[in-house]
């Protein structure tokens, strides 16, 4: 309500799908929005400056790395840090096991997270407060 409002708004749409019953063993950068229904073994990373890039992870998706983009909604699983830099739903499937940096968070019944939550917004006014040496 009082806070600064951000441009970036989900991706309404998605343009790139892995489909369940797919593997991928590797890194995979996109931009805009990407729905992951099968499992990856490798980071997934929106390209630099996608400040609207969306990561949709359904309830048969798996992930193993670590995962950067704005916004992400997942109900399957991760394993490895998370890093969602405008927003994180967390649906009543999911589950991450690593640490999660989030500026937005929600959260249904059900989802679970083992490791850190670390709010951006707090880091950020951190770093700026630091004495310079």
């Amino acid at each position: 309500m009082f806070g600064k409002k951000t441009d970036s708004k989900p991706q309404g749409r998605i343009d790139s799908l892995i489909g369940a019953g797919t593997l991928i063993e590797g890194n995979i950068r996109f931009s805009g929005g990407l729905r992951i229904d099968g499992e990856v073994r490798g980071a997934v990373l929106a390209a630099e400056g996608a400040s609207s890039s969306t990561l949709v992870l359904s309830e048969s998706g798996r992930i193993e790395g670590a995962v950067s983009v704005a916004h992400l909604v997942i109900n399957g699983s991760v394993v490895g840090p998370v890093s969602a830099f405008e927003s994180l739903e967390m649906q009543s499937r999911s589950r991450i096991i690593g640490d999660v940096e989030y500026l937005m968070v929600e959260m249904h019944q059900g989802a679970v997270i083992e490791g850190r939550l670390v709010h951006l917004a707090a880091q950020m006014e951190e770093l700026k407060s630091a004495p310079v040496a």
